[in-house]
């Protein structure tokens, strides 16, 4: 039984992670908050399957690392942001704006 929710968790995980993505697109903040969760729960999927059937955990590093690049760039990409516009709404600029 504990076995199951074991690895139902990560699934679980993803799923609110993109709940909220989808839910709360109007702030860039909080979208690369979700898509973080998101990826902390792959990672977790990928750990759990890497252990499983006893390979290496070397790949989840490589994943760890493209990971942390990733937000990285979403941070970078939002204080440009915010130093161009001043918030972190979508809406408040256009698509046409340079």
């Amino acid at each position: 039984m504990l076995t199951g929710l074991y690895y139902a968790f990560p699934i679980f995980m993803f799923m609110c992670g993109s709940w909220v993505f989808v839910s709360k697109r109007k702030h860039l903040l909080l979208t690369l908050l979700s898509l973080e969760f998101m990826v902390l729960s792959m990672f977790f999927m990928l750990y759990m399957y890497l252990n499983l059937t006893n390979f290496e955990v070397f790949f989840a590093m490589v994943f760890l690392t493209f990971s942390v690049c990733e937000g990285a760039l979403g941070l970078a990409i939002l204080v440009s942001m915010i130093r161009t516009h001043g918030n972190d709404y979508f809406q408040s600029f256009g698509v046409l704006q340079c």
